[in-house]
């Protein structure tokens, strides 16, 4: 992984790493917590957490299981529960991996609650397993008689034939944690990468070489292992707020890589690759590389109006049309393997790769050249720069050239136009697989033009009620936030969540446009009542209708990771109040500027009152969508002013 370094430290491991910090490990016997972490009420670190992890350590190492030489990962952890109503860490889900017929396999699993001297196992029957894709599963349960006190313990063994499948050890997590370690003990003929993520230093990296401390029955010379052991201290939770990317990419975690293996007769197989060795891979690949090759098929499907088209523009959005209205996406995501683009489109479903290879081949059958390019979706991680992880992948989208300009397409959403991306794709960069000229990183850039814009029109009444226009237009993700939303609801359920929203006001005649044609803006058009009641005094908020951004996102205290907003944006907000010859103007709040530095965005609001009107004006720009940690306490100002301005400054109008 490669990140900015104002957001991430990345650090690598030596093998021959120095001690950072001579402190002691820690060790725990299963079963026995000690007297002082049942008289534990409250982590003093964290006073509000409602649980902490007392002790968790994993042990990774090599044992000959029914003769076969296996990868054993060892868990024990044990969690204090401060405050059970709000504990939500009471499930647990143990992710294992299988291919086929072979699998991890999931061992001497126990668990169990301790309330003081009370101890409540798992029952056996209560552990079980749910197929989570087609090669990962999960093993699960939930500790029983969870309160105020209580100490949950669990411990397990995976006995795995997959070196490959080292694991990550995360330090970090949602809970606090008072002690984590990490022991692995790797015999020479297997070679790791090893990356630390996360802005959090080892407090225990310790690593040596033990000789003769793995044996295979019928050789004579024992392997000689690396043991090493990684352990943190008192780590704090990692907290999860809006706008960010996935949380892995930040907790303080330690990812390995197998690179290397030299098997019993001295053949070495690598398996670190170069992209050189990704893009043969992909281009010579007898199954995949017959999947790019249907340009013939997709020149027979496509309608002869749409290959008779001159202008590739035009050309290229009605190929994506054609191919995002002929597919439904089955929500599966794959890369390389179950990639059937034929039998796909025979069906009019298929997965994410399905689709958009068959929109590549179609691309190609009506003259245009595109690349398929390797994706890591937001919720995924951002993938590893340095070397090809081809695990650290899960979508492929499409690349596109017209005169000069690049269009990333993905025909997997219905609600989304040509040249924009679905939100999930929006993770800094992908992979484009040229297969003339070499593969590449190229950054995702999201699309520009998203607006929120807002048009009311009012006029007062002697009671006090104030009726009206409003006319909303939103264009680019948040014209696809709107369409996505009204697709998962009728038209009535949508406009009952925007009643809801808006519980001051009644609304009537309530009409949208263009909610199928997705090149347009979504708009939405109604009528309002406001009641402000019949008083000789109003405070009327002109901000009634819903702006894009109804509360300040950013509440920590301070945050360790950057701020991703997807896509920047303008929200303009303009009201016009006749009073109606019916009220005069007591007070009106001060007009406002607000900037970023760097340009990265502004807010204004403007009052202005003449001839028995007033008129407002809000506009908010976010020309950037992604800023550093380093910029988060200036958002937070930023977006509470904002609130100051939305909320807390109404205009008051006395009656005549």
């Amino acid at each position: 992984m490669s990140l900015k370094p104002t957001s991430l430290f990345l650090f690598i491991i030596i093998l021959n790493s120095f001690l950072l910090q001579a402190q002691q490990r820690k060790t725990a016997e299963f079963g026995n917590p000690t007297q002082s972490e049942f008289s534990l009420f409250k982590y003093q670190k964290d006073p509000t957490a409602n649980g902490v992890v007392l002790f968790e350590s994993g042990k990774n190492y090599v044992e000959i299981v029914d003769n076969y030489i296996r990868l054993i990962k060892e868990v024990h952890r044990k969690i204090k529960v401060f405050d059970a109503k709000n504990f939500k860490h009471a499930t647990v889900e143990i992710p294992f991996y299988h291919d086929g017929d072979v699998s991890e396999k999931v061992v001497k699993l126990k668990a169990l609650t301790h309330n003081n001297t009370i101890k409540t196992y798992v029952a056996s029957d209560a552990f079980y397993t749910t197929d989570e894709t087609p090669n990962w599963s999960l093993k699960k349960f939930a500790f029983p008689n969870v309160k105020d006190g209580s100490i949950l313990e669990y411990t397990y063994r995976i006995e795995s034939p997959y070196f490959s499948n080292f694991g990550d050890w995360y330090f970090q997590g949602p809970l606090p944690k008072m002690y984590s370690e990490f022991h692995s003990k790797i015999p020479g003929n297997y070679n790791y990468n090893r990356t630390l993520f996360g802005s959090l230093q080892l407090d225990i990296n310790e690593a040596e070489v033990k000789k003769h401390c793995f044996n295979v029955p019928g050789f004579e010379i024992a392997a000689a292992c690396e043991v090493a052991t990684y352990a943190m201290f008192n780590v704090p939770a990692f907290e999860e707020e809006k706008y960010m990317l996935t949380a892995q990419n930040y907790n303080a975690r330690l990812d390995f890589e197998l690179t290397e293996y030299t098997d019993l007769s001295g053949s070495t197989e690598r398996f670190t690759k170069s992209w050189d060795d990704v893009d043969k891979l992909f281009r010579y690949d007898k199954d995949f590389g017959r999947q790019l090759k249907y340009d013939n098929y997709f020149e027979d499907k496509l309608p002869q109006s749409i290959l008779s088209i001159r202008d590739k523009m035009e050309k290229a959005k009605a190929v994506y049309y054609f191919i995002q209205k002929h597919f439904n996406w089955n929500g599966n995501y794959r890369i390389i393997s179950e990639i059937r683009v034929k039998d796909a489109f025979e069906k009019k479903s298929g997965n994410n790769s399905e689709i958009n290879i068959a929109l590549l081949n179609a691309l190609e059958a009506a003259g245009l050249k595109g690349n398929l390019v390797l994706l890591s979706t937001r919720e995924n991680g951002l993938p590893t720069t340095d070397y090809p992880v081809m695990t650290d992948f899960n979508f492929t989208i499409v690349q596109l050239t017209i005169k000069g300009k690049n269009y990333m397409l993905d025909a997997t959403n219905k609600k989304t136009p040509f040249g924009l991306l679905p939100y999930r794709d929006l993770n800094v960069r992908g992979r484009v697989m040229d297969f003339k000229k070499g593969s590449y990183w190229q950054p995702i850039v999201p699309y520009t033009k998203n607006v929120h814009y807002v048009n009311t029109k009012i006029t007062a009444n002697e009671e006090g009620i104030f009726t009206g226009v409003v006319n909303e237009v939103n264009t680019g993700y948040i014209g696809w936030q709107k369409r996505e939303a009204l697709e998962e609801n009728s038209k009535q359920e949508f406009l009952k969540e925007k009643q809801t929203s808006l519980p001051q006001l009644e609304i009537f005649e309530y009409t949208i446009e263009n909610q199928k044609i997705l090149e347009e803006p979504f708009k939405e058009s109604y009528t309002t009542k406001l009641d402000k009641g019949n008083s000789g005094k109003i405070f009327l908020n002109p901000f009634y209708i819903e702006t894009y951004f109804t509360e300040n996102p950013f509440n920590l205290q301070e945050r360790n990771y950057p701020i991703d907003f997807g896509f920047p944006l303008t929200n303009t907000y303009l009201i016009s109040i006749d009073l109606n010859n019916l009220y005069t103007v007591e007070k009106l709040p001060t007009n406002t500027a607000l900037k970023l530095p760097n340009g990265d965005g502004a807010v204004s609001v403007v009052y202005n009152e003449a001839e028995g009107k007033i008129n407002v004006r809000l506009s908010l720009k976010l020309n950037n969508h992604s800023f550093p940690a380093e910029a988060y306490q200036g958002l937070k100002e930023f977006f509470a002013q904002l609130m100051t301005i939305q909320n807390q400054q109404p205009i008051v109008l006395k009656k005549k």
